[in-house]
């Protein structure tokens, strides 16, 4: 044997199940395609947000949440509908079950484990996926969306330490520029893997490396992980198993996460015989702006929008409720992509002030929030609670392809209609809207959902300090100037999976599990292929990668004992 246990993938899931092995003294073989400066893999690039239940950070702002209104939320956000009468052949069996489990630890365990590994939180709890207006729907009921101090680099630095320093003791051996082609087995059990040697590449974290082959290599272990993540990187993938319920997918989309989130180790596991279910269900973001210092082909940034940014579709009409910034994800994708007239369409717009963009605007990624990811906390003040925007955010207004200022906003739309292949937007139409809008301004209370939602979000403390600007009109000379923004699909996660028992052993077809055969992290569908469901409450794609990990990690440590 060369190893234990080899693990695939030297991202946030792999590393996490390699620190249980490491933990009980077994010796692990990390096996990744990229090179040594990718330690970490697409979690390094979050923003680091973490879902957690009934926290400290939550009751000094005042919000109350307790396991039955999470699990309450999870349930209305995952939709499970593929259960088959309790059938643990079932596409949801495990998926539902892993939920369940994965809430619970939210609510119980998870912050004093990940406390237990040097991981702090940033004192303000956010408002994800505020949800589609319903108490048994989806979304969060109450701000719960804790970010790591480090962003996703606090979030995986304990796991890459803990691994560099096993390697010095021995008990890791690191296979960097790897690619695993095949899972071995012999009578039913997985006895290691074999695949390509690549060419050496000294491309910085996150770009594009060679796939040059420079060798073959096999390796044989008592067990694999198969942590390789998902599919968004590969846009072949997304189009192929792109849902029916989402229409068509766009002609051209972003994309959010580097190109070695191919799919390539999730298709490994299939041909090693792991079943692999809910391949439709899929998590891409509408609020995609194109990066003006990309790493990655077609990289994408996020914009994390607070309540109060007018959204309008391609042709210039505001979207209805509950499809508003920050609410519904993917019931505002399914909106864009299958209402008749605007389907054809691969983008929308944001109009928004100077005033709105200086407190409301965020940006994903650990690269584009310097503050909290360096953890300097006099810049965190001067940020988040100083005059003006964040410096990225500027910095993309002043540098981004997708953004245009204007102080009229007939001069706003002139340019952005300037953006698209054909001029869609009628000025006097989108003003219309904007002056109806702004009415609503004129009372503390309104008919105007989205006015609501303003008014609802800044009673939540959080929200009032540091997320939310004070209602004011959009046409208003001193809120200004005015900003639009083109919005792009960005390519994000797969909901969907290889998938697993609680012990994150694939299983096979027939619901047996497979000998030696691990699956974790978004690979495994965060956990059972598809521990979401249809629908994430953010803050859960890491969470995902630690609990997964770790359950593979301590049930494999179990079975060598």
């Amino acid at each position: 044997m060369d190893a234990d246990v080899i693990v695939v993938g030297a991202g946030l899931a792999g590393l996490v199940a390699a620190g249980e092995l490491i933990a009980a003294g077994k010796k692990v073989a990390i096996v990744d395609q990229e090179s040594e400066a990718n330690l970490g893999g697409q979690g390094w690039w979050s923003f680091g947000g973490v879902f957690l239940v009934d926290t400290p950070e939550q009751r000094r702002l005042g919000v109350k949440d307790s396991l039955d209104l999470a699990w309450q939320d999870w349930q209305g956000s995952a939709g499970w509908d593929r259960l088959g009468d309790g059938n643990e052949r079932a596409e949801d069996y495990w998926a539902q079950k892993w939920g369940r489990a994965y809430v619970e630890w939210a609510a119980g365990e998870k912050r004093d484990w990940l406390r237990g590994k040097g991981i702090r939180f940033t004192p303000m709890v956010g408002w994800a996926e505020r949800g589609d207006g319903r108490a048994t729907g989806h979304g969060n009921s109450v701000p719960r969306f804790h970010i790591c101090w480090g962003t996703g680099t606090g979030a995986v630095k304990p796991f890459v330490e803990g691994a560099l320093a096993a390697a010095e003791q021995g008990l890791v051996t690191f296979y960097h520029r790897h690619q695993v082609d095949e899972v071995m087995t012999e009578g039913g059990a997985v006895t290691g893997v074999r695949g390509t040697v690549l060419a050496p590449d000294s491309s910085e974290r996150g770009a594009q490396s060679n796939r040059d082959k420079a060798g073959e290599f096999e390796l044989k272990a008592q067990a694999v992980v198969i942590a390789t993540g998902g599919i968004g990187g590969n846009h072949d993938l997304v189009r192929e198993f792109w849902p029916e319920r989402l229409g068509q997918p766009p002609r051209e989309m972003i994309t959010g996460v580097p190109a070695y989130v191919d799919g390539r180790g999730i298709g490994i596991a299939n041909e090693a015989g792991a079943r692999l279910v809910n391949r439709d269900r899929m998590w891409h973001y509408v609020e995609g702006i194109q990066n003006w210092a990309p790493v990655w082909p077609k990289h994408a940034i996020r914009i994390l929008p607070g309540p109060s940014p007018l959204w309008f579709d391609a042709l210039g009409r505001l979207l209805p409720a509950p499809y508003l910034p920050g609410y519904d994800t993917l019931g505002t994708l399914k909106y864009l992509r299958t209402t008749p007239d605007i389907k054809q369409y691969d983008h929308s717009w944001f109009i928004v002030t100077q005033k709105m963009i200086e407190k409301e605007f965020a940006l994903s990624g650990s690269e584009q929030n310097p503050d909290i990811t360096n953890r300097d906390l006099k810049l965190l003040v001067k940020t988040r609670a100083g005059k003006g925007a964040p410096p990225p955010v500027e910095a993309f207004k002043k540098n981004g392809a997708d953004f245009v200022v204007a102080e009229r906003l007939s001069d706003l739309v002139v340019k952005m209609n300037a953006l698209t292949e054909e001029p869609l937007l009628d000025a006097a139409e989108v003003e219309r809207q904007i002056v109806a809008r702004d009415r609503e301004f004129a009372n503390p209370f309104s008919k105007d959902a989205q006015t609501w939602g303003i008014h609802n979000a800044r009673r939540y403390r959080g929200d009032k300090l540091t997320r939310v600007s004070s209602p004011h009109r959009v046409l208003d000379p001193k809120a200004g100037p005015l900003i639009g923004v083109k919005l792009h699909v960005l390519t994000r996660k797969s909901l969907g999976g290889i998938q697993t028992n609680l012990d994150s052993q694939a299983l096979a077809s027939d619901g047996t599990p497979i000998a030696g055969l691990y699956a974790a992290g978004e690979a495994a569908g965060f956990g059972g292929g598809g521990v979401h469901g249809f629908n994430s409450l953010e803050g859960t794609f890491l969470g995902g990668c630690f609990f997964s990990g770790r359950a593979a990690g301590r049930a494999i440590a179990r079975q060598l004992a």
